[in-house]
């Protein structure tokens, strides 16, 4: 089937992963609808995806908690046939400190979503979940079938209820849904025209490397360096963002031209399938940038997981999707993100 043509919606399409996901789906012929309320994203990505792209997607600002805009943007795109959804709230630190604007925010925005989903007879959700989703697993990698475990923070809990919400409607309408668990995006666009935009102090690893690289940072903060790990600090599977976003591609594919023996919901990782720790990822970036990163120890903190991997091995077979860059091309494009955004800032 060609798919050329055929109208997706993407929540927080103006973000760090959605910007890059709404670019391959110009690629690849869809027509893109962008709705964002722009709380953690910035205006200006619209044309420097129209500079990539060759063309700017349909832009709305609106707050997915009005259930009335949404109603109003698919009443106007009438031939919405799926949605691709980022927009949450995402931040593991500020969901422990401030969790009722964390469940307000993540929950309610998706429970609008698949009512006016179910009322425009869009049915076909890919959602964007995480690998919070399993907690502190108990063996590695971790696989789709390892035990969904207590979320140790809010922002975790809330894809974990998120995923429970939509499985539920999909058994209970024809909705159609995947759900990436997707472990620590990464990296930007090889164009450096889009990346990993962060309001504030950023509070993930890689852009607060960067940013202390360039200057706006003193200096990096490692979150505690007794783990019992083989430096002591905590291990991840970082993965490019532009593998992340192809992953999202390869969903939506699959929902529109489903086999025969996919389910309502399914479930799949996105990630290397390589653990890598904060050090090894500094060194990393040192090595990709020549740049020597000052960094300190900090205390441990609250929601983080000691250490996570994934099997990625079936998306890779039910998807055929596997994930192409490494950690050098990773931090290297980041780099060339944060140094470009310093001479052409978004302002």
């Amino acid at each position: 089937m060609n798919n050329s043509g055929i109208k997706i919606l993407v929540t927080g399409g103006m973000g760090y992963i959605g910007s890059h996901t709404v670019v391959q789906l110009i690629a690849r012929g869809y027509r893109v609808v962008i709705a964002d309320n722009l709380c953690n994203s910035n205006r200006n990505i619209l044309s420097r995806i129209a500079q990539i792209a060759g063309q700017e997607p349909q832009f709305y600002e609106i707050d997915l908690c009005d259930k009335q805009a949404l109603n109003d943007v698919f009443k106007k795109e009438e031939d919405i046939k799926a949605v691709v959804h980022f927009a949450a709230l995402k931040a593991v630190g500020e969901s422990v400190q401030h969790p009722l604007k964390y469940y307000r925010n993540n929950l309610i925005s998706l429970l609008n979503l698949l009512e006016v989903q179910e009322l425009f007879d869009a049915n076909n959700l890919v959602f964007s979940s995480s690998c919070t989703v399993y907690g502190e697993p108990d063996a590695l990698p971790v696989t789709e079938k390892s035990p969904v475990k207590p979320a140790t923070s809010p922002y975790g809990n809330t894809k974990q209820v998120g995923e429970e919400i939509i499985k539920e409607q999909c058994t209970a309408s024809n909705l159609r849904s995947i759900a990436l668990r997707y472990f620590n995006p990464v990296g930007a666009h090889e164009s450096a025209l889009i990346g990993e935009l962060p309001i504030g102090t950023p509070n993930n690893l890689v852009p607060y490397i960067t940013q202390t690289a360039i200057g706006k940072q003193p200096f990096l903060r490692v979150f505690g360096n007794d783990y019992p790990t083989p430096d002591g600090t905590c291990i991840r599977d970082y993965i490019h963002v532009d593998d992340v976003a192809a992953a999202h591609i390869a969903a939506l594919e699959r929902l529109l031209n489903p086999p025969s023996e996919s389910e309502g919901f399914e479930v799949f990782n996105i990630g290397t399938g390589r653990g890598n720790t904060v050090l090894e990822a500094i060194r990393a970036f040192e090595e990709a940038s020549n740049q020597k990163l000052p960094y300190h120890v900090a205390p441990r903190r609250v929601g983080d997981i000691e250490k996570v991997f994934a099997d990625t091995s079936l998306s890779n077979s039910v998807l055929h999707w596997k994930a192409e860059k490494d950690l050098h091309t990773m931090m290297a494009s980041a780099w060339e993100w944060e140094k470009k955004l310093k001479i052409n800032p978004l302002v």
